[in-house]
């Protein structure tokens, strides 16, 4: 790899300045106003691919946006990795609280990244972290040091649930054969101490909407006589949690599978300071489930959280009214054996069953995922261990994490393969949030150690 490594270095620069372009690009999924940048950013990637060397590169349209393809097979003998990526990102809302604007990436240093941090919407969710990947491959190539296959399935719809991600996978089986799935979609503990995630919580996500009066009212005349649904809505959503945070929907806990005490202890020798964790987020101390450490609750327990709540006047001056309508977003990430499914219709029935008299109620599903863990005894892991101790020269700790990537589940079912989740973000890097970032020393140690993985893998399967 000493060729690869040469190249990679060499071209930091052009890496570099040509994510930032891939970062203008504003690939919002969820808007329909920003469908053409959409599939302008999967143009962009395909273009990647090409110049990096792939073969048989196709844009795949789907009901939705599109999937980018690409593959080389140098050897049918040899091994082949899946790499799997997503170039939409999240809206950027709130605007105002970016410091600089979203879309319009800038270099920043930082107390975390000294050396300086990518300031843009998908710098590390998922932009920066795919295109690792893409300029891992081109090094290689250009250097004559592929040592295996590989295949690209870069897709455009992860932040809305991957539904046609999961139809062009059951149509594929065949084009997607493959040894192993490799993902950096997640993040690593700190710079000085790699890591890898080996399991992922799952999601239910919810729209609920509940409905008072026949028509917005004045609040004088009839405040106090009629059910305001947005009071209502505020205490159905308080007494979800009960005084020690635990979730109150029956049957919410039932499935839910307990680590043992010898499995956290382990956990609690990963490095964590509540300090730094408060410091980082501006809080004087954290809050949650009782009974369970802040890593063990933002890792192996399952939660619900409302991310959105409107209703009723909410712009410049007074109006005083009685909304006929109020809304609150809600997700649930979930742990195994919780199903998306299950939960989504314990929280359905629960949710109807406490409205008061009165007030109608509509819980509207949206997408789901199942949690998952993978094996840290497998060759995929090995590999992966063996490439982050040869570029940080300590071994990664295998770790939890809170998000979730609903594919990594569907994935196995599907296509009967593991993935190996190699991310090099950091849980600073504020993905979904204002002034998302990616450290460059993250984005360039990202190159640098996925050729290892690809090497330690194609001897591996010797």
């Amino acid at each position: 790899m000493k060729l690869t490594q040469s190249f990679i270095q060499e071209n930091k620069e052009n890496f570099l300045n040509e994510l930032l372009e891939l970062l203008k690009i504003p690939s919002i999924s969820a808007d329909a106003k920003y469908t053409g940048d959409v599939s302008n950013a999967a143009e962009q990637v395909a273009n990647y691919l090409t110049k990096a060397g792939a073969d048989k590169i196709e844009i795949c349209k789907t009901v939705g946006h599109p999937i980018v393809y690409g593959e080389k097979i140098i050897d049918p003998s040899l091994p082949t990795v899946l790499v799997y990526g997503h170039y939409d990102v999240q809206p950027a809302d709130p605007l105002e609280l970016w410091t600089s604007p979203a879309f319009e990436p800038v270099i920043k240093k930082t107390e975390i990244h000294p050396e300086g941090a990518i300031f843009a919407r998908g710098s590390c969710d998922d932009k920066g972290q795919m295109f690792m990947h893409l300029k891992a491959f081109e090094a290689m190539m250009k250097t004559n040091e592929l040592p295996c296959n590989v295949k690209f399935m870069i897709e455009g719809e992860e932040e809305i649930g991957s539904t046609n991600l999961a139809i062009f996978v059951k149509e594929n089986h065949e084009r997607l054969k493959a040894d192993i799935i490799l993902v950096s979609d997640t993040g690593m503990l700190s710079n000085d101490t790699p890591s890898i995630t080996t399991g992922l919580r799952g999601l239910s996500y919810v729209e609920v909407e509940v409905t008072g009066p026949n028509r917005d009212l004045h609040s004088g005349l009839y405040g106090g006589c009629v059910a305001n649904p947005i009071n209502v809505l505020t205490k159905m959503i308080a007494s979800l949690h009960d005084e020690d945070n635990h979730i109150t929907i029956p049957g919410f806990y039932d499935d839910v599978v307990e680590l043992s005490a010898e499995e956290r202890a382990e956990m609690a020798k990963a490095p964590f300071s509540a300090e730094a964790y408060n410091k980082a987020l501006d809080m004087e101390d954290v809050y949650g489930e009782k009974g369970y450490s802040t890593p063990e609750r933002g890792a192996i327990r399952p939660t619900l959280d409302v991310n959105g709540i409107w209703g009723g006047y909410t712009g410049e001056g007074a109006k005083t009214v009685i909304p006929s309508k109020a809304y609150a977003k809600i997700s649930m990430r979930l742990v195994p054996n919780q199903t998306p499914d299950e939960i989504t219709a314990l929280f359905q029935n629960h949710f109807e069953s406490i409205a008061p008299k009165g007030i109608r109620v509509k819980v509207n599903p949206h997408h789901g995922g199942f949690p998952v863990v993978t094996p840290i005894d497998s060759i995929g892991y090995e590999a992966a261990s063996k490439a982050y101790e040869t570029t940080f020269g300590k071994k990664p700790i295998p770790v939890r994490s809170g998000g979730s990537i609903p594919i990594i589940a569907m994935f196995e079912k599907e296509l009967g393969l593991k993935t190996v989740m190699m991310g090099f973000g950091l849980d600073s890097d504020a993905i979904h949030s204002p002034n998302e970032h990616f450290g460059l020393f993250n984005f360039y140690k990202g190159i640098e150690t996925i050729p290892y993985f690809f090497k330690n893998f194609t001897e591996l399967m010797k």
